[in-house]
């Protein structure tokens, strides 16, 4: 196993990551809960396990991951009750745009993704398990409240569990001071918390032992944990807003439940917030901005690569900014926008010089062979080509240090374009046609490779520019077709030694964000971000 180093929530220290099974990393990701569209912050939580798993699958190592969906809560019945959709249809629905927004972000699949819906049986079984080991109690319902009588729930002892709080570094008697008792509850201990709610006659639940119910929200993870990764795994992930109490309630229920086992988690990690103008993203606070609203304005991939400028268990800062027309935009994302646009040209000018090497000599996949007489500075630009993927394994190795595989990013892209005007510069001297084009192949193979880890620029270069200009030119109010018909009279204009009218609609254009570019094979544009 390399010297992969995460930082252990529990311990609150960087921990090597030591597989429990050799060869095999088995990870649990808490996912949404599916009563609304996603919004930056489920895309944040999302990709920190994203990178993780491409990291390790990258060194050779197999890995099981399981992102579960939480289809059952209470939240989805109050949202049921205001807009009238079924709550299992609303939250089917919900579930489907999560996971299409998530994909646009760049995320893999998880191997797994259990519903709850799917797993009561699994539920109820570790229910009646925590009763057994005297973990968890039942209780009926005050008889005094209406239309609960006879209904029992499920609580879970906090008090029976000796190390609880140990995730969340809180004591008991802290929590004690801020607990309450609802109205519909009857819990030995404030701090007590469902298991299984008990509901009426006609309310919205599954058959158990203790009646028509549904599942308390945090048994739910623990029950489909140990349904795919066993007893305890390597990693579990989640937002920082997870650790307590949810995070903290899992182990107390996974580890009662198995107590000759070991720890439910060998790591945990938590992704940081994200603040919109310096406030915490929030439902509550009514501040969120959804995953579909940026991309109505950038491409996913802009989203993704400024999300991974910032370290995943950092507070990232993401600001709007309204125009003067009153539409809204993400400026961090505009900018990341122009990044991603560098390094999509970045890759097409390097397998353009790339091509002029014809076939690797040893097959496809070799090493291109370099002249044991190299340009000034071109071995610096080999020796960076050839140490690029290392040092970007060994910044993620430590802690997944992505805004530092970005930095190692651009400074192979800048070295890329240096190389490119400099071939271009100097096209008829000898050593650098034999040189520039099988240094560009490294620097190429460096770049993808550093890419691909973060997973960055995954699209065919013609497919990205394409999409971003329909999306650019339809943010401008205009089409292909006029800016086209604008170059064409730009283009007569400039046959008709009409300088200044050309020069004129080239300014037009530019202002409107219309990037002109003349060459001896014509004319062409781009849309800036």
């Amino acid at each position: 196993m390399p010297a992969l180093r995460l930082h252990d929530t529990l311990t609150q220290k960087l921990a090597p990551l030591a597989p429990r099974r050799p060869g095999e990393v088995r990870m649990y990701c808490c996912g949404p809960t599916t009563y609304d569209v996603a919004h930056v912050g489920h895309g944040r939580a999302a990709l920190a396990p994203d990178i993780l798993v491409r990291h390790l699958r990258a060194r050779g190592l197999r890995v099981v991951y399981v992102r579960n969906v939480t289809d059952v809560d209470d939240k989805i019945l109050q949202r049921s009750a205001e807009s009238g959709e079924p709550p299992m249809d609303l939250s089917a629905r919900m579930a489907r745009l999560y996971q299409e927004d998530v994909a646009a972000l760049g995320c893999l699949t998880p191997d797994v993704e259990p519903k709850v819906s799917e797993h009561i049986p699994e539920v109820i079984a570790l229910v009646e398990r925590l009763i057994e080991r005297g973990a968890a109690y039942v209780v009926e319902r005050p008889g005094d409240v209406r239309d609960v009588r006879d209904v029992r729930d499920v609580y879970y002892s906090v008090r029976s569990f000796p190390s609880y709080g140990k995730l969340s570094k809180r004591n008991l008697d802290e929590l004690r001071v801020g607990a309450r008792v609802g109205p519909c509850e009857d819990k030995r201990d404030p701090l007590d918390f469902a298991l299984w709610k008990g509901v009426a006659p006609g309310g919205w639940g599954w058959d158990s032992p203790w009646g028509k119910g549904r599942p308390g929200w945090h048994i739910e993870c623990s029950a489909m944990a140990g349904r795919y990764l066993g007893a305890g795994f390597d990693v579990h992930c989640g937002g920082m807003d997870l650790v307590f109490p949810h995070h903290e309630n899992e182990i107390a229920q996974s580890e009662a439940a198995h107590p000759e086992g070991a720890p439910l988690a060998s790591i945990w990690i938590h992704n940081g917030f994200v603040n919109v103008d310096k406030e915490k993203m929030a439902k509550s606070l009514g501040n969120f901005v959804k995953l579909r609203d940026v991309y109505a304005r950038n491409d996913p991939e802009a989203l993704r690569y400024f999300l991974l400028t910032v370290h995943y268990r950092g507070p990232l800062e993401f600001d709007t900014h309204k125009r003067d027309d009153g539409r809204v935009v993400f400026p961090g994302v505009v900018e990341a926008e122009r990044r991603v646009d560098y390094l999509y040209a970045t890759l097409d000018r390097l397998s353009a010089l790339s091509a002029l090497a014809g076939p690797p000599a040893a097959g496809e996949g070799a090493e291109p062979e370099l002249p044991a007489r190299l340009p000034k500075g071109f071995a610096a630009l080999a020796a960076l080509a050839d140490g690029a993927p290392a040092r970007a394994a060994a910044a993620l190795d430590d802690d997944l240090n992505t805004p530092v595989v970005l930095s190692i990013i651009a400074e192979v892209a800048k070295a890329a374009n240096e190389l490119a005007d400099a071939a271009q510069r100097r096209g008829k001297d000898q050593d650098v046609a034999r040189a520039a084009p099988p240094l560009a192949r490294r620097l190429h193979a460096a770049l993808r490779s550093s890419l691909d880890v973060l997973g960055l620029l995954q699209t065919p270069s013609p497919v990205y520019q394409a999409r971003t200009q329909e999306q650019r030119l339809g943010l401008l109010g205009t089409t292909r077709q006029a800016i086209e018909a604008k170059l064409a009279e730009r283009a007569a204009a400039r046959a008709a030694k009409d300088f200044a009218r050309g020069d004129a609609l080239r300014k037009e254009l530019e202002r409107d964000g219309i990037e002109v570019a003349d060459s001896p094979t014509g004319t062409t544009f781009r849309v800036s971000a």
